[in-house]
């Protein structure tokens, strides 16, 4: 009885969408440096390659993602194109809408959004503010969401360390440590995304492996594929993208996501990279 009733699961998920069929106790989590939209990159800028992104969403189907670099008309474009998410986020210029957003979305229909807010890296993190010797305002956005399959609450946070201060990667990386420990004291699952511009080698990002789990690493099925790729400019393509994690039981899968979408080689000057967690 027990087999035929597994038949009857298996030949009904394949007739229904990935969505429907999931696993309740899993997450799907994507990270994904868009590439500034106002960058002047020719033929890769944003105008001929936003449908390729937009598309790679919508294959991927990740429950929640955390976008780097994005301007407001990036995030209202994927919105658009992939209704099925609602954003958060804000500029970290103003803390409104100016400049890149290191934003969240998440499928609408299967999490539900609690609180959310934005740090800025840097000695005065409540307001808009460049932190130690960065180049840039740097921003950390988290929020706290219930998942309605399953019932759990988890924290995401998503940001992008500076590209020029060594300094800055360091406190703002110890930062986002330190505001994680005060906002979560119950220790609730807890999932970090973001373009650290750090290799995988480095002091950094060794020891923070002994801090949270790196997907990349402990996956039960993976890749090592470098992340940014400057449009295949470089002939080495290092790992500076991330996806961390505490609390889950395990992370089932990890993914450099290197297809082509749209005819384009590239959707970013970034892979994006996938996890699937396990509550």
């Amino acid at each position: 009885m027990k087999k035929f009733a597994f038949f009857l699961l298996s030949l009904l998920c394949l007739t229904l969408s990935d969505a429907a069929c999931k696993d309740p106790a899993r997450l799907s989590v994507l990270s994904f440096n868009v590439r500034l939209g106002v960058a002047k990159d020719g033929p890769n800028s944003w105008e001929f390659r936003r449908d390729a992104a937009a598309e790679m969403i919508g294959d991927r189907k990740p429950d929640l993602f955390g976008v780097q670099e994005a301007y407001d008309f990036q995030a209202a474009y994927f919105l658009e194109r992939q209704p099925d998410y609602k954003y958060i986020g804000v500029g970290r210029e103003d803390g409104v809408s100016k400049g890149e957003q290191m934003g969240i979305f998440y499928r609408k229909k299967d999490l539900k959004l609690i609180k959310w807010g934005t740090w800025w890296l840097s000695e005065t993190p409540d307001i808009p503010s460049r932190g130690w010797d960065a180049r840039c305002r740097r921003t950390a956005t988290w929020a706290l969401f219930k998942d309605r399959r399953s019932g759990r609450k988890f924290f995401m946070v998503n940001t992008h360390l500076d590209h020029k201060g060594k300094v800055a990667r360091v406190k703002g990386l110890r930062l986002v440590r330190e505001k994680i420990a005060a906002m979560n004291p119950k220790g609730w699952p807890l999932v970090l995304t973001g373009d650290f511009n750090l290799h995988h080698d480095s002091e950094t990002i060794v020891d923070f492996n002994k801090v949270m789990q790196n997907a990349r690493d402990v996956a039960q099925q993976g890749d090592r594929h470098g992340t940014f790729h400057g449009w295949g400019q470089r002939g080495q393509e290092p790992i500076i993208d991330y996806i961390f994690f505490s609390g889950f039981r395990s992370c089932l899968r990890f993914e450099t996501v290197t297809k082509e979408y749209s005819g384009r080689k590239y959707v970013s000057d970034h892979y994006p990279i996938q996890a699937e967690l396990e509550f």
